[in-house]
This record gives structure tokens, C-alpha cells and sequence, in this order.
């Protein structure tokens, strides 16, 4: 559950001035995007707000379409893809869930993230950005009635994902300064969830779902188990593995496949800019990820030398992304492996079967040098183990 810790997070990056941050407590995301795209002359903090404001506006959408049609637990939980995952209070009226809704969610985000990654776009290393925001002013409206309720604040849902469901439901909220670093950073993050959506559209799961939905409806008439046993509980992991299976197993589309990898480039190329620039602060206010002279507003330490260790763990991704690096694949032995570059760049039509034991990746198969992981090992180290939520928010 902490996948989705930075991008709630990074709504820190949603308001340039205080009346702003006012506007977004009393009328939302989408409505201060719209004023903020209304500006005739957009300061480079405004830019940022408005990356930050469509970024959040992202989640949102997400975060509606699945309260309106009831997917607050089961399958969308269960797949444990970002968006789908974060629970939900249950909507007591759902609409009816129509198969495509899934690739529609999907292509909303891409869309969304290339606005934000546009509102970033012109801002310079050497433009000044000041954007501070309370957190408690934000929130998304989940259930699309206009107005905040209970359980819609970030720090309702901040609290749910730090915790993994467990402990305080609430998180105190506190107040964040993001600069011109951090616009790299954001950038960062929009590039890494387009490239989720590229991925989910690149085998799109629409297919898949009606097929499951169908078939579990005609087994639900005539009767569904009762109880939490084998009979009951099975069904659910039985149509979860159906939908993957149905979903990766077809022809990727490759124009995706290889957009997901630029997207891939271009989060490790911000991520680089980013470490760059903060390196350079001397100030220390209220900061989001720090340099090691800094501390950070959220109270989450950064050890020194966290970023030279995850530039280390980014420049092994990228090599991998360019095939200089080989994937390690069980079949084959210590110098070959799997080119994930040559793969996504003209994907071959999937099976489970040749997936597992290896034929459908024979093609791409080939001698060099192999991924070893001690970049990430020694992440994973420094931070004493806690590598999975420091990598998500550092994307």
C-alpha cells in the first residue's frame, strides 16, 4: 500500500500562493487546475502548481471512477496495480462496471500526466519556484459531489497507505516547500505513471475482464459459495489469475510498448536533473527530499549519501533500458540474458506457456554483460531495509 505514498504526497506541489492553497480547500482539484491554466502569464511556481494540480487531478479521476461503479475491494485491490489498489469506502448505489472502463481509467491518467509533464516542461534549471502548501488543504473528490466529505482529505488516505491499513487513519498535516529541484522531480513521477498507463494499454486487459465478468456471472446464478473456506475465497484468486493470464497472454501494441520505455529514459533523465539541482541548495526550508545538509518537512530521514546510492540503482535501470545490461534469466547461464530494450521495442505475442519455460523469449535472448543487483543492495543497506518505500518516493 505505500506504492501510492509520493503521488499523494507531491500534492504538496499543487498551489504557488496562499490564496491558492485557500481555492484548492474550498473548490478542489480540477477547478484550481482551471484557474491555473487560465493564466495569461504563468510565473515559473505557477507552471509547477499546475504540473502538481494535474498530476493530483490524475489520481482523482481514478480514485471517482472506482467509487462510482463500486470497485472498492476484490479484483481492483487485488491486482495490486497503482490507483486500483488504495481502498475505497464502498458506494451503497453503483453504477454498472463496463469492461473498457479499465483501459478508459488508464488512458484518463496518460492524458493527464502529459499535461503535467507539459506545465513543467518550461521551467529552467535557473527559473526560481516557491511552491508551500498545507496538505491538510488538500483533498480528492472521490465521490464527484463537489464537495469535501469525510475520508476524502490527504491526510485521511496518507495516513491508510503509511500505515498499510493498520494504526492512526489520520496523519497530521503539514506544510512543504517544493523549489526548482523539485520540479524534476515531479516531471520524474508524471514520466513513471505514463509509463504505467503505457503498459496497461499496451495489452489492454478489456478483453480479459469481459470474459471473467461473463463467466462469473453465469456461475454466481447458480449459486455462489457461502462462507470465507476454499469454495468461497478461491473463486476470487481463481478470476484474478484468469484476468492476468487473459491480459498478458495476446500481441502487445509495440508503438506503447515503446513509449513506455522512453517514459522509462525520461524518468531516470529528471530523477539525474533532480539530485543535480539539490545538491546545489543552501537554504533549508520545510523541505521534500533533501540534500544532506537539509532535513526533510515529512520527518522521513534521508541518509547521507541516499542520492549518489539511488543514482546508482537509476543508472543500472537505465543500462538495462538501452540493453547494456541483460536481465538474468534462469535458462541460461552467468554471461546472457534476457534484452528488455530489444523486447519492448518490437514485442513478441505472448504466452504464459513460453513465458515460463522460455520460448517466447528465445529471440532475445543473448550474451553480454548481466544486471547483478548490487546497486540496489547496497540502497536496500544503507537504508537499513526500508529501500521499497524510500524507492517510491524517490521514484
Amino acid at each position: 500500500m505505500r506504492a501510492l505514498l509520493a503521488p499523494l504526497l507531491l500534492a504538496v506541489a499543487t498551489t504557488a500562493q496562499a490564496d491558492l492553497s485557500d481555492d484548492l480547500a474550498a473548490h478542489g482539484l480540477r477547478a484550481t487546475e482551471s484557474a491555473l491554466a487560465a493564466l495569461p502569464a504563468p510565473t515559473p511556481s505557477d507552471r509547477f502548481a499546475l504540473g502538481g494540480v494535474r498530476f493530483l487531478a490524475g489520481l482523482e479521476r481514478a480514485l471517482q471512477l472506482r467509487y462510482r461503479v463500486g470497485l472498492s475491494d476484490g479484483l481492483a485491490t487485488a491486482t495490486g496495480l497503482p490507483v486500483l489498489r488504495l481502498p475505497l469506502p464502498e458506494n451503497p448505489r453503483p453504477a454498472a462496471f463496463e469492461p473498457p472502463m479499465i483501459a478508459d481509467l488508464f488512458a484518463g491518467i496518460g492524458t493527464d500526466m502529459a499535461g503535467a509533464i507539459d506545465a513543467l516542461a518550461p521551467i529552467a534549471d535557473t527559473d526560481e519556484v516557491a511552491v508551500a502548501i498545507d496538505t491538510a488543504d488538500l483533498w480528492f473528490d472521490i465521490d464527484a459531489d463537489g464537495a469535501r466529505s469525510p475520508g476524502e482529505g490527504l491526510p485521511d488516505l496518507l495516513g491508510w497507505v503509511l500505515t498499510g491499513g493498520f494504526g492512526e487513519a489520520t496523519l497530521p498535516a503539514t506544510t512543504i516547500r517544493f523549489d526548482t529541484a523539485d520540479a524534476a522531480w515531479l516531471s520524474a513521477y508524471a514520466h513513471l505513471l505514463s509509463a504505467v498507463s503505457e503498459a496497461i494499454l499496451s495489452l489492454d486487459p478489456t478483453a480479459a475482464i469481459a470474459r471473467v465478468q461473463a463467466a462469473r456471472a453465469a456461475m454466481d446464478a447458480l449459486g455462489r459459495p457461502k462462507g470465507q473456506g476454499w469454495e468461497a475465497m478461491g473463486g476470487e484468486w481463481a478470476d484474478l489469475a484468469a484476468l492476468w493470464i487473459g491480459t498478458i497472454e495476446g500481441q502487445p501494441d509495440p508503438a506503447r510498448t515503446r513509449s513506455l520505455r522512453q517514459h522509462l529514459l525520461a524518468t531516470v533523465a529528471d530523477n539525474r536533473r533532480f539530485w543535480t539541482l539539490v545538491a546545489r541548495e543552501t537554504d533549508d526550508d520545510r523541505e521534500w527530499i533533501p540534500n544532506k545538509a537539509q532535513t526533510s518537512a515529512t520527518g522521513l530521514p534521508f541518509p547521507p549519501g541516499t542520492g549518489p546510492r539511488w543514482l546508482a540503482v537509476l543508472s543500472d535501470a537505465e543500462r538495462v533500458l538501452n540493453g547494456d545490461l541483460l536481465i538474468p534469466f534462469w535458462r541460461v547461464g552467468p554471461g546472457a540474458g534476457l534484452d528488455l530494450a530489444a523486447l519492448l521495442d518490437d514485442p513478441p505475442n505472448l504466452d504464459l506457456a513460453g513465458l515460463i519455460q522460455g520460448a517466447t523469449l528465445v529471440p532475445y535472448l543473448r550474451e553480454g554483460p548481466v544486471a547483478t543487483g548490487d546497486s540496489l543492495r547496497l540502497f536496500d543497506a544503507l537504508l537499513m531495509g526500508d529501500s521499497p518505500l524510500y524507492a517510491v518516493v524517490l521514484n
